[in-house]
This record gives structure tokens, C-alpha cells and sequence, in this order.
């Protein structure tokens, strides 16, 4: 019989090359090489996520985390604490106490200032902790006014009986930050003075003991503002039974003493912390907390601003110095002071170093809606004053030229929109309203506080 067409076996060769190019036609690998696919684009941020980026950029830790402040009773967390002082309870209740009680003024100059004034105649809770007014006046003023204000030289005083500072004296809201204090950063045995020993005299010669900035410093405070702890304190107001609870591993002889107080008033200094701002219920995950001008104002502070290479720390403070340029607390009428006045040199007082003179320490930043005044000396009134200043980055001190100024102060460019929103992130977001409940009713003397002068008494309805 005769076949037809070709012998089958021909069709074996044909059969998997035609297969072949007809998968490799269709395969998706292939079709991929010929469609270009545009590529995604970032979705862009928001003003939360801007913020978090930003502020995390520039944490030590590269955590937002970095900024939040602990709850003020959970001891443990409280920032730098000194290894010889750990925060108790009873300590801050003891510290808290001593802060306000005007009853410790038991040796001032004269006698009509004896227990008139307290820590706090300098650090006014409706002040931002401050004096009210351009210089805080401890034994020899008198008067209070509406808010520290009218605080005025006590009869029979000089002015250089006044214990009256050369600078206007620090907020000691959220100090716990700082391993060294005051503007000179002179207090503390650790942190930036290490390696000073050389220096540690007059004032500083309390670094000698070992503690950090706030214990060191609340030593020297009780000579240098005339304060005591007697008999009478302890027995006749009660104070006795507050030292026992706080300090029962200290021997009777040195359970009542400037070390101890200083340890109970550094104990409750760092538990005073602003820590019911709007920025730190933010940073604790309310992103209601916060307005959109804030976080953009919060993003200038971490940016365009500059403000962040100096207010690096978790208050927006800093253990640097640095030179701004501004005027000294005699040129706007300070009392007890002139041009020359070491404390005008910063931290070249305690270091006498030429590179050191007029450079003063970065302050912390909160509750700055309250101050009456800003500056070492006092020369700003308002926060847009300071703004301002920084703004155009010019020296207003005759002691220091432009040339001398910090290379982190250089001119700024600032719309109008944008000084709105950089001010009111600084007044409102960084803003604990709250700060009043660090404040006792009352102290054990039962006296009136911050001052207890009868003009005092009468202004702040104590009588």
C-alpha cells in the first residue's frame, strides 16, 4: 500500500522547535523585557511622620524615645542620677518641702529679713520657676506684686548685703538633665568638668566631693543664700521626722545637714519634670496632642531653624557653651552686679581659659510662655524679642565682638509664617500647664511662701 505523506518520524524533529519558540514567544519573562514599568512614587509624608523623621535624625539614640521625659514617680528612670543620692520618695517629699519653705532663711543679714524667702523667692512657680522679674533677690528684698515683680530692696540693706545674682538664675524645671549647673557650668565633679580639678576653688571647691551638678550646688546654696537647718527647724516645724524617713542609713550626726537637704531638694528636682506638655503626649503616641502649625513649627526647630544644634538634649538643653552676644544683667539695671562682675565671663569664670569667656550653657526650653525675662542678663522680655535676635545674629555686648560669637550662631531666614509657627511650638507645645502640682499647700513653719515679708503676705493674700 502506498503512504501518504511524509514518514511520521519526520514530523519528531519539527514538532519541538516550533514548541520551543512558540513558549519562548509567550513566556512572561520575555514580555517583561519588552514593557517599561514606570516605578512607584513615595507617597508623600505627613506632618507626623516629617516631625518623627526629623526629631529622631538628631537623638543621641536615633529614637524618638530619646525626648520623653518619665513619669516624675517613676524613680527608677529619673535622668542622671548621682549613684551617691538615688531618688526616694521620701526624699522628694522632703526636697519638695525645703524647695518652698521659707522657714530655712534662719540666718539673713539683718533681722527683719530672718525666714522672709525661700528657693523659690527666686524660682516662682507662676514665673516658669524664675524671678518674675530681671534679677532674683534673696535675704535683702522684700514684696512680691502680682507675680515677683515688685520684689524691692528691704529697709536697713546696702547693695552689696543683697544675695542677688550677677545672671538671672536657671529654670530648675526638668534640671535633672544637666550633669553640670548654673550658666558657668561650674557645679559637678563629673561631666564637662572633668579634668578641671585645677579649678575647683572658691565655689567650686564643693566638686571636690565627687556629686554631680544639682547635689554639689544645692551644698554651696545653703551658705551662699544664708540658709540652715537648726533645732528649730527640725523640732519646732516638724522637719525631724521627714529627715529620719528620708535619710535612716545616714548617722545622727549628719542626717540634718546642708549634704542631706541638698540630696532631698536635688532628689525632688529631678522629678520636676514638664513631662504634661503637649509635645510629650505626642511623643507617648497622642498625635491629636499637637496643632499642624506646631509640628510644622517643630520641624523648623529640627531644621531650617538651626534651633536643634544647640537645644540638642532631651529638654532641648545642652552641656555646651556658647557666646550670643547678649547684654550683662548690670546694663538692664541689675542690683549687686557691674561690668566687673566674673559671672558676666560664663564659663570663663571657672575655667579662666581665653576661648571660654562670655560663653554660656544651653537652657532647657519648656514652659517659656511664663518667663518675664530671657538671656544670662536678663535682656530680652519677649520670646519674639528672641527670636528675633537669633534671627539677625549680631552681638549687642561691647565685650563681645561678632567675631567671637559661636560658629552655631550665624543670621537666620525666617518668613513671617514661619517665626508664627516656630513661636508657637516653643509657647504652646513644649507648654506643661500643669507644673502647679509640684507645688505643696502649704509648708510644716506655716508660713507664707514664696516670700514671707509683710508686704509680701499682704500681696499674696497670706494675711
Amino acid at each position: 500500500m502506498k503512504r501518504i505523506g511524509p514518514p511520521k518520524k519526520a514530523l519528531l524533529p519539527i514538532f519541538p522547535g516550533i514548541l520551543f519558540a512558540l513558549l519562548l514567544f509567550f513566556s512572561p519573562a520575555c514580555t517583561n523585557d519588552n514593557i517599561i514599568v514606570p516605578p512607584e512614587e513615595e507617597p508623600e509624608l505627613t506632618l507626623d511622620e516629617q516631625l518623627a523623621e526629623a526629631m529622631a535624625s538628631v537623638a543621641r539614640t536615633g529614637e524618638l524615645s530619646y525626648y520623653q521625659f518619665p513619669e516624675s514617680d517613676d524613680y527608677a528612670a529619673l535622668p542622671l542620677q548621682d549613684p551617691a543620692n538615688p531618688v526616694t520618695a521620701e526624699k522628694v517629699e522632703l526636697g519638695r518641702m525645703l524647695f518652698f519653705e521659707t522657714g530655712l532663711a534662719q540666718i539673713a543679714m539683718r533681722s527683719n529679713c530672718y525666714e522672709t524667702y525661700s528657693c523659690s523667692s527666686c524660682h516662682l512657680p507662676t514665673a516658669g520657676f524664675l524671678p518674675g522679674r530681671i534679677q532674683g533677690i534673696a535675704d535683702g528684698a522684700s514684696g512680691f506684686g502680682s507675680n515677683g515683680e515688685m520684689r524691692i530692696v528691704q529697709s536697713g540693706y546696702d547693695e552689696e548685703d543683697l544675695d542677688a545674682q550677677g545672671t538671672r538664675p536657671m529654670n530648675p524645671m526638668n534640671s535633672g538633665y544637666s550633669t553640670n549647673t548654673l550658666w558657668s557650668g561650674l557645679f559637678g565633679a563629673g561631666g564637662v568638668n572633668e579634668g578641671t580639678e585645677a579649678n575647683w576653688t572658691g565655689l567650686a571647691e564643693v566638686n571636690h566631693t565627687g556629686y554631680v551638678g544639682l547635689e554639689a550646688q544645692n551644698i554651696e546654696a545653703f551658705n551662699l543664700h544664708r540658709l540652715e537647718i537648726n533645732d528649730h527647724v527640725l523640732d519646732d516645724y516638724g522637719y525631724r521626722t521627714l529627715y529620719d524617713a528620708a535619710f535612716p542609713d545616714f548617722a545622727l550626726e549628719e542626717r540634718y545637714s546642708p549634704t542631706t537637704s541638698s540630696f532631698a531638694i536635688s532628689a525632688f528636682l529631678r522629678s520636676f519634670l514638664a513631662n504634661k506638655a503637649p509635645l510629650q503626649d505626642w511623643l507617648k503616641g497622642d498625635k491629636e496632642a499637637l496643632t499642624d502649625d506646631q509640628k510644622e513649627g517643630a520641624i523648623l526647630f529640627f531644621g531650617k531653624a538651626r534651633c536643634f544644634t544647640c537645644h540638642k538634649e532631651p529638654a532641648f538643653n545642652a552641656m555646651n557653651f556658647h557666646a550670643l552676644g547678649t547684654p550683662d544683667m548690670y546694663e538692664v539695671g541689675g542690683l549687686n552686679t557691674g561690668p566687673d562682675d566674673v559671672r558676666n565671663l560664663g564659663r570663663g569664670m571657672f575655667t579662666g581659659k581665653e576661648e571660654d569667656m562670655y560663653r554660656f550653657k544651653v537652657p532647657q526650653l519648656y514652659n517659656l510662655k511664663d518667663y518675664a525675662t530671657y538671656f544670662h542678663g536678663s535682656s530680652k522680655t519677649t520670646l519674639r524679642e528672641v527670636i528675633d535676635y537669633k534671627i539677625k545674629a549680631q552681638s549687642e555686648n561691647p565685650q563681645v565682638s561678632n567675631d567671637r560669637l559661636s560658629p552655631s550662631f550665624r543670621p537666620l531666614e525666617l518668613s513671617e509664617t514661619e517665626i508664627g509657627q516656630l513661636m508657637d511650638f516653643l509657647e504652646n507645645a513644649l507648654y506643661d500647664a500643669q507644673m502647679g502640682r509640684y507645688v505643696p499647700d502649704s509648708v510644716l513653719s506655716g508660713n507664707c511662701f514664696p516670700n514671707n515679708d509683710e508686704i509680701s503676705r499682704k500681696q499674696l493674700g497670706c494675711e
